[in-house]
């Protein structure tokens, strides 16, 4: 038994969004650029996660994804449950019919075993929150860029006299990145 790609990905996209979300909605452009997922995948991802109230978006400049609760209130089970992952290590999916032909019904010998795995995973799953994920992450180390703008102290800027601005041309321009600029913010994200 073993969870499959979308399930890791809901909940290590969850993990970064939980870890940068103080600093305002978090673009799934900035998760897929971290965390190496493919943006529509992600959008695929947290569309099932907003149906789920597990996320929150925010549209517009400045948008992204928030917690939609509290993250001690988030639990990987639910992390996975809303992305359609099955917790199933039955062959039958746990209908019960594990025979695949229609003439042997019941359970297979070790249906039982299996089961009470599927109950222990979820329970496991269900007792960890994306806060202690969170936690965890912290625990290692992990630093996070600060997104938000800096200030200028402007008691420390000294008045000086304007300089006349002159017309330059367009070619003789030169060539600055854009510091404030939204694309610019959502590469660091």
């Amino acid at each position: 038994m073993r969870l499959t790609t979308k399930g890791r990905f809901a909940v290590t996209a969850m993990i970064d969004l939980a870890l940068r979300e103080t600093h305002g909605p978090v673009t799934l452009a900035g998760i897929s650029q971290r965390q190496k997922i493919s943006l529509s995948y992600l959008e695929q991802l947290f569309g099932k996660l907003r149906r789920f109230n597990i996320v929150e978006s925010t549209r517009g400049p400045g948008g992204g994804y928030t917690l939609a609760r509290k993250s001690e209130e988030i639990s990987v089970a639910d992390i996975i449950v809303a992305v359609d992952e099955p917790l199933d290590a039955t062959q039958c999916g746990g209908k019960g019919n594990c025979h695949t032909d229609e003439e042997s019904q019941g359970h297979c010998m070790t249906h039982d075993l299996w089961s009470n795995l599927n109950a222990k995973m979820v329970e496991y799953l269900s007792s960890v929150s994306l806060r202690d994920l969170v936690h965890q992450q912290s625990g290692r180390g992990i630093v996070l860029q600060d997104l938000r703008p800096k200030k200028i102290k402007t008691d420390s800027v000294r008045a000086e006299k304007p300089v006349p601005a002159v017309a330059a041309k367009k070619e003789d321009a030169p060539k600055r990145p854009l510091v404030n600029s939204v694309f610019n913010l959502a590469r660091q994200s």
